[in-house]
C-alpha cells in the first residue's frame, strides 16, 4: 500500500514541486496550508489514511512551524522533517531538539528532499529480526510500534527520545560515547550539537522517574558517556 505524506505548505508552487516528485517516487501526497489543519490531519480526522511523514514549512500563515511541532508531539511520533527559509544554526537546533527528524533550508530539490524522506522512514522500519535488549522484567522494545515500555508501561517518547533509549537497550551495560549515540540517532541530522545527547537523557531520566521513582537505570560516566544499567 503506497505511503501517505503530509506537505504543510502555504506556497502552493513549492508543495506542488514536492508533491510532483513524491507522486512520481510511489508516495501518496496530501497537501494543507495551515498548521491548524495538519494537526486535525494527524489526528486522523476524516476518512484519508494516517500520514506516515509530515513535510512541515516553519513559516505557516496561521501558527509558527516549531508550534505545530510541539503540539503534534503530544499525541504522535510521526517523523517531521522542517522547511525552512533560514538557515541559522538556532533554528537547525531547535527543529531537532522538539522532536523534528531534519531539516531542509530553501531552496532545496524536491528530489533531495524525497531521498530525505525514504532515509527517515527507512530508519524507523522495525528490524529484520529483534534486537539483544537489557533483562527482561524491565524494558520491552516494540520496534513494530515504535514503542518502548518500562515495568510494563508505555512511555510517552519522542522520535529522538525514542530511538536515544533503543540505542542504549540494545547494547545493556556497554558504555557509548556522546559521538557514538549521535551516530546512532541522530545520523540525519549532522549539525546537531552533542549537547543534545544530554538534554535527551536528562528528559528521559524524567520520564522513567515517572514510572518507577526509585529507578534509575541510564548510569552517566563523566568524559566517557551513557550506558544502560543491569537488572
Amino acid at each position: 500500500m503506497p505511503v501517505t505524506i503530509l506537505i504543510v505548505e502555504d506556497e502552493l508552487a513549492i508543495a506542488d514541486s514536492i508533491a510532483y516528485a513524491l507522486r512520481t517516487d510511489g508516495f501518496v501526497a496530501r497537501h494543507v496550508t495551515l498548521g491548524a489543519q495538519a494537526l486535525q490531519a494527524m489526528r486522523g480526522d476524516g476518512p484519508a489514511e494516517l500520514p506516515a511523514l509530515v513535510v512541515l514549512d516553519v513559516g505557516l500563515p496561521d501558527m509558527n512551524g516549531f508550534e505545530v511541532c510541539r503540539q503534534l508531539r503530544q499525541f504522535c511520533n510521526a517523523p517531521v522533517i522542517f522547511l525552512t527559509a533560514r538557515s541559522d544554526e538556532i533554528d537547525r537546533i531547535v527543529g531537532l531538539e522538539i522532536g523534528a527528524d531534519d531539516y531542509v533550508t530553501k531552496p532545496f530539490s524536491p528530489r533531495e528532499l524525497v531521498a530525505r524522506i525514504r532515509v527517515v522512514l527507512r530508519r524507523l522500519a522495525p528490524p529484520a529480526a529483534p534486537p539483544a535488549g537489557p533483562p527482561a522484567g524491565r524494558f520491552d522494545i516494540r520496534a513494530a510500534q515504535a514503542r518502548i515500555l518500562y515495568r510494563s508501561q508505555v512511555l510517552d517518547l519522542t522520535r529522538y527520545e525514542y530511538l536515544l533509549l533503543k540505542a542504549l537497550c540494545e547494547h545493556p551495560g556497554h558504555v557509548l560515547s556522546r559521538a557514538q549515540l549521535m551516530d546512532r540517532v541522530w545520523a540525519d541530522a549532522p549539525d546537531t550539537l552533542e549537547r543534545t545527547v544530554d538534554a535527551h537523557v536528562k528528559s528521559l531520566r524524567a520520564k522513567l522517574r515517572q514510572v518507577d521513582p526509585g529507578d534509575d537505570p541510564i548510569q552517566t560516566h563523566r568524559g566517557m558517556g551513557y550506558s544502560l544499567a543491569g537488572p
